[in-house]
């Protein structure tokens, strides 16, 4: 394989994958290891010869980020036309399936109820947790009714309680 960096530890597709697609694509051949090696090198150093092409065209019109059409014409500037029909049969499928994939994401569509059911189960939701947040102000209420009126409770009877004793104070007084 030829490198440019001439580095034997290079980014190579992972031979696991190169190993399903033979097996995919030849179910009854046995492939020997040289030969899914070769596969594998032979893999890498066309995805290296088509993103090199494809980054050259990409910088030539100005571009930061290599597009499905810079590597569409890079097939073609590489002598690769015959393929550029499948690629873009594959972009298309590809595509179709993100926005599936996109489409099935959504929680709303996931739940399988109309989103006309979906308002009324958050209206009533709504309506509960009003209703449970006025009874819960309802009861802070009365307990601080219930605190004040024992306050003026222990304040009366304190009250009482000076006025007996400074009552009995003075009668004690008188006495002497």
């Amino acid at each position: 394989m030829a490198s440019s960096s001439g580095n034997d530890d290079d980014l190579t597709i992972p031979r696991a994958a190169i190993n399903k697609m033979i097996k995919e694509t030849l179910p009854n051949v046995r492939v020997a290891n040289d030969a899914r090696e070769l596969v594998v090198n032979c893999c890498t150093e066309f995805i290296h010869l088509i993103s090199s092409e494809a980054n050259e065209i990409c910088n030539k019109s100005d571009k930061k980020t290599i597009s499905p059409e810079h590597v569409i014409n890079a097939l073609e500037s590489l002598g690769f036309a015959s393929y550029i029909t499948e690629v873009k049969d594959v972009l298309q499928e590809c595509k179709t399936v993100a926005l599936k994939r996109r489409k099935a994401s959504s929680r709303l569509e996931n739940l399988g109820i109309p989103e006309e059911e979906l308002l009324r189960q958050q209206q009533e939701l709504f309506a509960k947790a009003r209703q449970q947040q006025a009874e819960l102000a309802q009861q802070e209420w009365l307990q601080m009714q219930q605190a004040a009126q024992q306050a003026q409770m222990a304040a009366a009877s304190a009250s009482v309680t000076q006025q007996a004793s400074s009552s009995q104070d003075e009668d004690d007084e008188d006495d002497m």
